[in-house]
């Protein structure tokens, strides 16, 4: 006899599933308050090892807790107490705790030593307390190693709770209040003022409609429509995600969202209604739509069956034959959107009483609204989440952003950083043409920087990268991928190795330190992978006189190799104007396939660096340069990008960077070698490019033709300025990869409408690099 089968699910960030545990990051800079009951445990990891942190304990009387845990005898430091005084979203029970304690108890260091990668200190609670985490925010020059990284904590209740707990407000609130699944409610929203949706347990839906509120009162309804804000942010129907406004009947702004934790909606799908339930065989159940014209009643608004509304946290998808599915929610606890309205708005949020299917988790809970004051002033942001149950991150700015914006209001979220797309007065081919011809300065701190050091530090790398890293020399910088088992990549990147036992690793995945961790962690080797990125930011300086302009900024020391020196792929270290100038660290690196370097600097002296290059820069025509502009430099020197050229399914062979990939002169082993030799024995496709024979252009996706059979898809595509054509890189089966042969790129359904193409090779630019290389 079978026994029954249960669905083996793993959510790791679903608080339904584990009610009594909590996880949650600790930042640098950053302080945690806990409220702590008998029997509670909370787990402190030290991620990246040798962090050290401050903690401190108080019982219900306010006197120190810390002998109960076992930490009474740790270094005192009392830097904490400082951070405290500036801490503006403390619990209301503990800020009344502290105002009547002079002094405060005596804070202490969490551990005393330094500790490995992964190291867990547990604590248990023997009574109910108060527990005051904090990481100093070290800031550490760019040739300093000494990085600030995050603690993980991990809090096991010793009883379940029902839900977690709201998280603290943003700024001064004028109202709130909480929605129970099946209800919905009205409320007036002022002009300037700030709306947070927030999903309290994670995994539920709320639907949201606005009315004009000074047309309600002059007779009129207006109300937000869909076809108009589809229409006028350029989408053809429903899709996952947010618009950036949203717009009513007369075509006029009504909300711009500013905030979005969880990035997956479905705006503008109806409320879910009677009828569906009735088609499901659930007469009578609650339903958004119904509870919206209830709400809507008292302001003599007329009901309808099915409301059209922004859908917040469903997660619908469009399939290829136009069909909606559906499936949980990807919010997670606390998740929200936070919005501004445009004008005088009357509002109505639902909790959506929907457990037949999984649009609410099949567990409908909580939402929570919240009303922020005019007066506030919230950065737009985004999310991001290395892990499904890491804290998220909002949208960062990086140290050149404030002249970056006294430039340009065109900014796009890239990778977690807003990086600007075109400049004012430029444009993107003003820019490009600066590059190739001049000078060109651009923002990369987005580019994540991980340190690698340690005694086992190459031999890490040498097992992690494609290259053969015990050839790398102290200064030099290799391009290399970084793949999974099965051949597929993880993430390229550059490799700088800035000491016998000193690595670091620039690349676009925050994932790729914890794949580090967890292959040093199965080795047992001896090295620290420490967090970087947001204590080095960087500008890229390309184009024909980059050269000549850093030779007016940078001062290196007699044992580095000056500017002028300085080869291809080798790095130095120096400091901005003279000896005494902030240090700064210049590597002959770039992404347009002219001569260029990179200077990576601390975010604090990064006002300095552009004051200075900006300045120096303009009698040799320096222009700033966007991402559209880069995105036309990169395609023309055959550079590939994550995403496009290549992903987790894609070899470096097939993504048109093989040469990274040294299976024969490199003996050791590496993650995917075996894989990759079968790869490299058997290809099925190629990266390979493509000359569009006229003047329409590819794009990303396009699908490429021989006769009826598809053959090939373009990654990447553009209009090349230097050539005068439109160009694509192309993954081609290798069966049509010689040069000139002649194939068809699909429009519309691939058949209705055709353009002829031919394959060339990948590198439209300076193919033998002999730009790159002066």
């Amino acid at each position: 006899m079978k026994k029954p089968l249960a669905t083996q699910l793993h959510e790791p960030a679903l608080f339904a599933r584990s009610t009594r545990v909590h996880t949650q990051s600790l930042v640098p800079g950053k302080t945690r308050i806990l409220l702590l009951e008998a029997g509670d445990q909370l787990t402190v990891v030290n991620v990246e090892g040798n962090q050290q942190a401050e903690i401190l304990a108080l019982n219900e009387q306010g006197l120190c807790a810390l002998e109960s845990l076992g930490l009474s005898n740790n270094t005192p430091n009392n830097t904490l107490h400082q951070s405290l005084s500036t801490h503006t979203d403390c619990p209301d029970a503990f800020k009344t705790l502290i105002q009547q304690l002079n002094p405060l108890p005596c804070s202490v260091n969490l551990w005393d030593e330094a500790l490995p990668a992964g190291y867990r200190l547990t604590l248990i609670a023997s009574d109910k307390m108060w527990i005051v985490l904090s990481i100093p925010d070290c800031k550490t020059p760019v040739d300093s190693q000494a990085r600030s990284s995050e603690l993980e904590l991990i809090l096991t209740r010793l009883d379940a709770q029902a839900l977690p707990t709201l998280p603290s407000s943003l700024g001064e609130v004028v109202n709130e209040f909480t929605l129970h699944p099946g209800t919905a409610r009205a409320y007036p929203v002022k002009a300037g003022e700030y709306i947070q949706v927030i999903d309290v347990a994670g995994r539920q839906c709320s639907d949201f409609v606005a009315f004009d509120f000074t047309a309600l009162n002059q007779g009129q309804c207006v109300e937000l429509d869909p076809t108009v804000t589809r229409t006028l942010n350029g989408h053809a129907y429903p899709g996952p995600g947010l618009f950036s406004k949203f717009f009513d009947q007369q075509m006029q702004p009504m909300l711009e969202v500013i905030q979005d934790t969880v990035g997956r909606h479905d705006s503008f799908a109806l409320a879910c209604t009677a009828r569906y339930y009735e088609s499901m065989g659930y007469m009578g159940h609650d339903n958004c739509s119904d509870n919206i014209s209830h709400a809507l009643q008292p302001f003599g608004i007329p009901s309808k069956p099915g409301w059209p509304a922004i859908n917040f946290f469903f997660n619908t998808q469009i399939n290829e034959h136009q069909q909606m599915t559906l499936d949980e929610p990807w919010s997670r606890p606390g998740d929200y959107v936070l919005l501004r309205a445009l004008k005088d708005l009357l509002c109505v949020s639902t909790s959506c009483p929907d457990d037949i299917d999984p649009a609410n988790g099949w567990m409908p809970t909580d939402i929570h609204i919240r009303l922020y004051s005019a007066q506030e002033h919230f950065s737009p942001a985004m999310s991001t989440r290395t892990l499904p149950n890491s804290e998220p991150v909002l949208t960062r700015k990086s140290g050149f952003y404030p002249h970056l914006s006294a430039l340009t209001q065109h900014f796009t979220e890239y990778r977690g950083w807003w990086l600007p797309t075109h400049f004012n007065g430029y444009g993107s081919l003003q820019e490009y043409y600066g590059c190739r011809e001049r000078v060109a300065v651009m923002d990369l701190s987005a580019l994540r920087k991980f340190d690698i050091l340690g005694p086992d530090a190459e031999a890490l790398l040498n097992y992690c990268l494609t290259r053969d890293i015990r050839k790398l020399a102290v200064g030099q910088v290799v391009y290399s991928a970084m793949c999974y088992e099965h051949g597929g990549m993880l993430d390229d990147g550059t490799l700088l190795r800035l000491g016998p036992d000193n690595f670091r690793w620039i690349c676009g995945e925050d994932y790729a330190s914890i794949w580090l961790r967890e292959q040093a962690a199965k080795l047992n080797m001896k090295v620290w992978i420490k967090s970087a990125t947001d204590q080095i930011h960087n500008l890229a300086v390309q184009g024909p006189l980059s050269r000549e302009l850093l030779t007016q900024l940078i001062w290196t020391p007699a044992t580095q190799p000056s500017v002028t020196e300085l080869g291809w792929f080798r790095l130095t270290i120096g400091r901005l104007n003279d000896y005494n100038g902030c240090p700064l660290m210049v590597t002959r690196t770039g992404y347009t396939g002219e001569l260029g370097y990179e200077i990576w600097c601390h975010p604090d002296d990064a006002t300095a660096l552009w004051t200075q290059l900006w300045e120096k820069g303009k009698h040799l025509g320096l222009v700033p340069l966007g991402l559209e502009a880069l995105d036309m430099l990169r395609i023309e020197a055959g550079l590939v990008f994550a995403g496009y050229e290549f992903c987790d399914q894609t070899d470096p062979f097939t993504a048109g960077i093989g040469f990274c990939v040294p299976l024969k002169s490199k003996q050791d082993e590496f993650i995917g070698r075996e894989a990759l030799l079968a790869r490299q024995a058997h290809p099925q496709h190629k990266l390979m490019g493509l000359r569009i024979l006229g003047n329409e252009t590819a794009h990303h996706g396009d699908r490429v033709y021989q006769g009826r059979a598809q053959v090939g898809i373009v990654t990447s595509a553009t209009r090349s300025p230097i050539t005068g054509q439109n160009i694509a890189l192309c993954r081609l089966d290798v069966r049509y990869c010689t040069l000139g042969t002649p194939l068809q790129l699909g429009k519309l359904d691939g058949h209705q409408k055709r353009l002829e193409v031919e394959v060339c090779a990948p590198i439209f630019y300076d193919p033998d690099k002999t730009r790159v290389r002066s």
